[in-house]
């Protein structure tokens, strides 16, 4: 079921991450890859910070099309600073199409969920965390599984960082 404009609003304000390095893209896609193996998903997982490409992995069951369609939803997001998924249903709620009221190509922007904004307090939006292989709502919610996985374990991290400090 395809969470509501309210829902995914929702899901990127809770989604603020303290912060966003190198090491925690290597983490967030660990976790996505051992969350495609444990679910034999057929999925490529791209994690990004601006252009720079931090990790991707193609699981089997991939081909060339899936970093088209990445390409194309990760567009999406740093256009218009929402998950690819929300701005699909953005227009789906007014009745119409992404496509029909952007106007934007098709061969370089995809709104179907799977691509959703890296956002870091007090930054913003720094990077992408795009899963492709699956329909769409399940690429975004496994996005979104990974990046509550990676929340936890900041402020786990900085509970623990807090706790050894006052020893």
């Amino acid at each position: 079921m395809t969470p509501t404009l309210p829902e995914l609003l929702a899901q990127e304000d809770a989604l603020v991450l303290p912060r966003f390095t190198h090491d925690d893209a290597w983490w967030l896609g660990g976790r996505l890859v051992d969350l495609a193996r444990e679910r034999e998903l057929p999925i490529l997982i791209d994690i990004r910070r601006g252009e720079l490409q931090l990790f991707q992995h193609a699981r089997p069951g991939t081909s060339p099309d899936n970093a088209s369609w990445v390409a194309r939803k990760n567009a999406v997001v740093r256009r218009f600073g929402h998950s690819s998924l929300l701005m699909g249903q953005k227009y789906r709620d007014r009745g119409t199409t992404f496509e029909e009221a952007t106007g934007l190509p098709r061969d370089r922007y995809a709104a179907h969920g799977g691509a959703f904004p890296l956002i870091v307090a007090g930054a913003g939006i720094i990077g992408t965390a795009t899963v492709s292989g699956l329909a769409q709502v399940e690429d975004h919610a496994l996005v979104v599984e990974g990046l509550q996985a990676l929340l936890a374990e900041q402020r786990g991290g900085a509970a623990q960082e807090g706790a050894d400090a006052g020893s």
